[in-house]
């Protein structure tokens, strides 16, 4: 198995230190100083990684969704467990996190949609490429629900999933101003225990 490079450390460790900052503090709220002594790289260096504040925006969405995915797609590929339970085992470890946050932050993608989903096109189009991705793997675990018999067939599992992502991105800004789990809950009894149930 090969090493990383210094380049690869360093690229991960400015999309790490990105995800941390534009979550907390937004994207006009975060300025490239900032990033750049928290990892200690040149500016120089950034330019080369990602060419402008907006391309590097665009790849911190790509690697803040990738561990949602694997984590969906563990849950999905759990043995014993059917499809159902596992996308709710998935979202009730997202709750317990934000929990032990203290709901600060909230999502990324819902932050950067709200700043600049519509005044960056290089920035819009990430976002709906992961919102995407993320969809379709909720698609194919309701479908599998589906063909496991606990997920209504009358509503397909595309329209399901789409409402799951969109209620989902609401009841975090909800969580961010009433500072507590409640709505999270309430989205996933209403979508996972009673409207979706067959």
């Amino acid at each position: 198995m090969s090493h990383p490079t210094q380049k690869q450390i360093n690229k991960d460790n400015l999309l790490n230190q990105g995800v941390v900052l534009l979550t907390r503090q937004g994207y006009h709220g975060t300025g490239l100083k900032e990033i750049l002594d928290a990892v200690q790289i040149p500016k120089g260096s950034f330019y080369n990684y990602f060419g402008s504040k907006e391309n590097f925006a665009a790849e911190v969405t790509q690697h803040y969704i990738a561990p949602f995915i694997r984590q969906l797609s563990e849950h999905l590929q759990t043995p014993d467990c059917d499809a159902l339970t596992a996308i709710k085992r998935y979202f009730n470890e997202l709750i317990a996190e934000l929990e032990q946050t203290d709901f600060k932050g909230g999502c990324l993608l819902g932050n950067l949609m709200g700043e600049i989903g519509d005044t960056s096109e290089v920035v819009r189009a990430s976002l709906q490429q992961a919102v995407n991705q993320y969809r379709d793997l909720l698609q194919v675990g309701l479908s599998q629900a589906q063909q496991e018999g606990t997920v209504r067939t009358d509503k397909t599992a595309e329209e399901m999933a789409d409402l799951l992502v969109n209620t989902w991105q609401g009841v975090l800004l909800r969580m961010k101003i009433d500072k507590s789990s409640v709505p999270l809950k309430q989205c996933c009894e209403n979508l996972l225990d009673d409207y979706f149930r067959n």
